[in-house]
């Protein structure tokens, strides 16, 4: 019996094959918004495996310190300590800026972290060149994404840090990579003002009438070194010793504390849920009107095929070809089609995915979902083809 659909490949090749490129960028691009996503979900999950901590202790009624701001006394974490089931606790800051390097700006997390080794909780893993923090002042570790090499030196607010240790995948929710300073150097880069605001500020409170009353000696001295000085930080991390989960460590430091503690399934709930939740629906968004389009495209170009060749079709009636063994025929070539740009898409995806800002993702599971979706994609879109080539009339293959 004739194959129509490897007939008519075979004579029209080169737009078929074409025509498939075609389709396979735009599948390329539904695999690329697919791993995207999974790239943010990764990014997320490694932003906490490296915190190393158990439990996030955060500013009550906050969703901090990564989704919210949040502010605690940096003291806290010393009665943390002798909570029942805390192995460990370690003050630790976060914040997003751009970091400058001979002219030019790097966006990267700054991470103030307690110098400490690196099982400790916030301290820089996965070190892959270098050392840690050692240093109370002017050291850091940077992430190769950032750009940064050992020695060089970086500018964070009005200081110059010396990068002394290296890692790989340490990286924000949002995937900016981390930059590690120490603790009190970060406390000074988020919470201190500049001098100018500090001057300001000194003025206003000595000009305030009741700061210079007879009776309160050392008061105004008092509030400007208050107002100099910084004791704040985002979080605490913590470690839970073995053989306690993280709830039932979590709920005494939350009633006798009176601060927000989350475990790790909390936490990963806030930073999926809250804080890239929006960015998932927009891409859900994309997924779908690619798919919508992939199937106008592929129903389009496989209708304009079946046109072509009404002739052929009505031969086939004439000699008594069934209508299940024509429309089989035309579906055989959609879903020739779907497999050339699927196995285009999936090529030119993972060849791309490296060059993108932002990590992309590409798991086999979603590659292998993808191809389902392309096959029912081509099976629906193959229906008005199909439909046509059913109501074609046997007479016209002996008509004019």
């Amino acid at each position: 019996m004739i194959s129509l659909a490897g007939r008519d490949i075979m004579h029209a090749w080169g737009k078929f094959l074409f025509t498939g490129l075609g389709l396979g960028l735009l599948i390329g691009v539904t695999l690329s918004m697919a791993g995207i996503y999974r790239g943010m979900v990764d990014d997320a999950m490694a932003l906490l495996d490296n915190s190393g901590a158990d439990l996030w202790v955060v500013q009550k009624d906050t969703l901090g310190p990564y989704a919210e701001p949040s502010s605690l006394n940096d003291d806290l974490y010393r009665g943390l300590l002798g909570m029942p089931g805390v192995a460990g606790a370690a003050n630790v800051t976060y914040l997003t800026m751009q970091v400058r390097r001979d002219g030019s700006d790097v966006r990267a997390l700054v991470v103030g972290v307690v110098a400490g080794g690196p099982g400790e909780p916030g301290q820089p893993r996965q070190l892959v060149a270098g050392r840690q923090i050692t240093r109370n002042h002017y050291e850091a570790v940077a992430d190769l994404a950032s750009g940064f090499k050992l020695g060089e030196r970086l500018q964070i607010r009005r200081h110059q840090y010396t990068v002394v240790g290296l890692t790989k995948r340490m990286v924000s929710s949002s995937g900016d990579p981390m930059i590690f300073i120490p603790l009190r150097d970060a406390q000074e880069a988020q919470f201190l003002k500049d001098n100018d605001a500090i001057v300001q500020q000194r003025r206003r409170t000595g000009q305030n009438p009741g700061f210079n009353r007879p009776g309160v000696p050392g008061l105004l001295e008092a509030v400007i070194a208050a107002q100099s000085s910084n004791s704040s930080v985002n979080a605490v991390l913590v470690r839970v010793k073995p053989g306690h989960s993280g709830e039932e460590v979590a709920e005494p430091i939350r009633r006798w504390k009176r601060v927000q503690v989350y475990t790790r399934q909390q936490m990963e709930g806030i930073l999926i849920g809250k804080l890239i939740a929006t960015s998932a629906r927009q891409i859900a968004m994309f997924l779908v009107i690619l798919s919508v389009v992939s199937a106008t495209i592929v129903a389009f170009i496989i209708y304009t095929m079946t046109m072509g060749k009404i002739r052929e079709i009505a031969v086939l009636k004439l000699i008594g070809t069934r209508n299940r063994t024509i429309g089989g025929m035309i579906l055989q070539q959609a879903l020739a089609l779907g497999t050339i740009g699927f196995v285009v898409g999936k090529i030119v995806a993972t060849f791309w995915a490296p060059y993108f800002p932002k990590y992309v993702l590409l798991l086999p599971g979603d590659a292998v979902r993808g191809f389902v979706v392309v096959m029912v994609i081509c099976t629906l879109a193959s229906g008005l083809a199909i439909r046509a080539a059913l109501k074609v009339d046997p007479a016209e293959a002996i008509g004019g």
